[in-house]
């Protein structure tokens, strides 16, 4: 078993949000995102597999394909078809939340696999 605390030592660049490879495996991937007021993440879409978003800590809006600015938080579950197009957008707080999605091809695991810990 391999664990991770995911609000331990987050990481935030100044000028541009940043998306932290947690796992990195050839079924699936693990990231955590972390954006300053106000930093955006444009409009884009993981082609080949769904993509699923879990709010750990402050408030930031997501956008489908239709646009709209939908407000989320902590413990908030969103659910982005593969495919789904979407952008974000830090409100005024800190924004963390973790992307998982499946099957990832040419994925490197000797890259990000090690970043959780054994339990």
């Amino acid at each position: 078993m391999r664990t991770t605390h995911l609000l331990e030592n987050p990481e935030f660049h100044d000028g541009h949000p940043y998306a932290q490879p947690l796992y990195e495996a050839d079924d699936g991937r693990i990231i955590r995102f972390m954006l300053k007021p106000g930093q955006t993440i444009t409009e884009h879409d993981a082609p080949t597999s769904p993509f699923y978003v879990v709010v750990l800590q402050g408030h930031g809006q997501f956008a489908g394909p239709d646009g709209v600015e939908k407000t989320f938080g902590p413990n908030d579950l969103l659910v982005f078809d593969a495919g789904e197009k979407h952008s974000v957008r830090a409100l005024d707080e800190e924004f963390i939340f973790v992307g998982f999605l499946r099957g990832v091809k040419g994925a490197r695991p000797e890259k990000t696999g090690g970043l959780l810990g054994d339990y």
